[in-house]
């Protein structure tokens, strides 16, 4: 299963969230993270980030070799493998693209589930990634800007539903984002001083604090179910 975590607005907790279903995963088997989002070497708690990752194996164009995905991959806690972002290059969007798509259909065809932390989707390879990912969830605050970006986002439509960022103090609740975006919210994440803990000190993969990860664990359980239900129809 390839599973897609975006948000239209940097911020929101995209990169945690991945970081933290992916732990999940590694817990029940196994789970490859793909960053295309650029902050998962930082937040798993590596000491400086990896020079090569998915932007070369982009740049080699999409009849790169799925099996160089592997190589890349670096093991960050038991069962869980990291496919860090490597040096950023500018790829025409067309060759991004394509390139995306044949990123999403290599990591969809893997052994082991992988979890793409797509960052905003802004860029091409990203974008079609999320479109080839067999589900994708949308990362929200209740925030009124990001709220109104992913109204006009495309990719919204092809969510699964929502994935809430459940911050104190915000005028916009769960409720208002689904009916707004006519999207399930899959999982509620609660904001805490644990979980700010645990990014800093670099821990999400090995010790990830328990309201994260129930919140991962309810949406990975809500996503797979979604993808099973497309297998059948498919």
């Amino acid at each position: 299963m390839l599973f897609a975590l975006w948000s239209p607005k940097g911020g929101s907790g995209t990169s945690v969230l991945a970081a933290a279903c992916a732990a999940a995963l590694a817990r029940r088997g196994g789970c490859r993270l793909a960053d295309l989002g650029g902050d998962l070497p930082a937040i798993l708690g590596l000491g400086a980030d990896p020079e090569t990752g998915i932007a070369e194996w982009l740049a080699t164009g999409p009849d790169a070799p799925a099996d160089a995905l592997d190589r890349l991959a670096v093991e960050v806690a038991p069962g869980l493998h990291l496919i860090p972002p490597g040096t950023p290059r500018l790829l025409a969007p067309p060759a991004a693209a394509e390139a995306g798509a044949a990123l999403g259909t290599a990591l969809q065809r893997a052994e082991l589930p992988c979890v793409v932390d797509a960052g905003r989707a802004d860029a091409p390879a990203a974008r079609m990634t999320v479109e080839v990912a067999d589900v994708s969830v949308v990362v929200l605050r209740g925030c009124y800007l990001g709220l109104r970006r992913a109204v006009n986002a495309p990719l919204t439509a092809r969510a699964a539903g929502i994935a809430f960022v459940d911050e104190p103090g915000r005028s916009l609740g769960a409720a208002e984002v689904r009916d707004v975006l006519e999207r399930p919210v899959l999982t509620r994440v609660p904001v805490r001083p644990v979980i700010a803990r645990a990014v800093d000190a670099g821990v999400v993969a090995v010790r990830p604090p328990e309201p994260l990860l129930r919140a991962a664990s309810r949406l990975l359980d809500r996503v797979t179910g979604v993808a099973d239900e497309l297998r059948h129809v498919s």
